[in-house]
């Protein structure tokens, strides 16, 4: 994974809670809120929380007494999470390190992750994270992005930033997003940091867009593939998410877009 995988910064927080999280991420956070809150957590941790799809999503299904703290690594990401969100007293907002999380032992119910272990430079680590702070019962439960061929606004965006830039591609969707799609490999994963309880669920949706161009800005210009094309021309930015459109339009058409996206969805315990 590059340094510049995650830096979340400038417009890039924005066009991403504007863009992105409508295409692809709030159909997935609803679906890990429902298994969050079918579990009945009197605590729950988010790790990872980005600009706070999920917390909108879980924070409504748990009971009065709950409580919830929502962390990122990245504070303006964070900050876009807590503009967002409804005033609520039973959440706290921290930035803090999955890989080093400033909460006791034995401290939550649950443990959820959307699409953030990815970006972990340390998965064990950060698995070994979770399982120290939950409690005997407790349950982790997070996603991650199947292979980018089974994710095809993502594909098509790689491909025709490739194609501009063919001696020296930007490639931050298919190695840090998509990069992390064994199965086998995460419940190694998951094993060797003492979890021993392990579902994983291949879930496909559909990512419907209004227009062509509207996953073309979310992918070019509201994730750090934005940062890999403007440091390879300062001008490059508007011509990959010009010509993403056009291929977008190409497969799908001009008006409103649907394609495929797929992701893996694990649920993980200990005896």
């Amino acid at each position: 994974m590059s340094s510049s995988d995650k830096v979340f910064a400038g417009s890039i927080p924005e066009i991403y809670d504007a863009y992105l999280v409508p295409l692809i991420f709030a159909s997935y956070a609803a679906d890990l809120a429902a298994r969050v809150s079918g579990s009945s957590p009197e605590t729950v941790l988010e790790t990872a929380a980005g600009s706070g799809v999920v917390p909108r999503a879980l924070a409504p299904t748990l009971n009065a007494e709950a409580r919830y703290v929502i962390t990122d690594l990245n504070q303006p990401m964070l900050d876009r999470a807590i503009a967002r969100q409804a005033a609520d007293p039973r959440i706290t907002w921290k930035q803090a390190d999955a890989l080093k999380l400033p909460f006791d032992n034995e401290s939550f119910d649950a443990v959820c992750c959307q699409f953030g272990v990815m970006f972990f430079p340390d998965r064990v680590a950060g698995y070994k994270e979770a399982l120290r702070v939950l409690r005997p019962g407790g349950r982790f439960f997070f996603n991650v992005w199947d292979r980018i061929e089974d994710n095809d606004f993502a594909r098509i965006v790689t491909e025709t930033a490739s194609n501009i830039f063919p001696s020296d591609p930007p490639r931050f969707l298919a190695r840090t997003p998509h990069g992390y799609n064994d199965v086998d490999a995460i419940e190694a994963d998951l094993r060797a940091a003492g979890f021993s309880r392990i579902q994983i669920e291949t879930v496909a949706k559909s990512s419907v867009a209004p227009s062509p161009r509207h996953p073309a800005i979310a992918y070019c210009q509201g994730t750090p593939l934005r940062n890999e094309i403007e440091a390879r021309a300062a001008a490059g930015l508007e011509s990959v998410t010009e010509s993403a459109t056009v291929e977008i339009a190409k497969a799908y058409g001009n008006d409103v877009v649907s394609a495929k996206i797929q992701a893996h969805v694990v649920v993980a315990g200990f005896d």
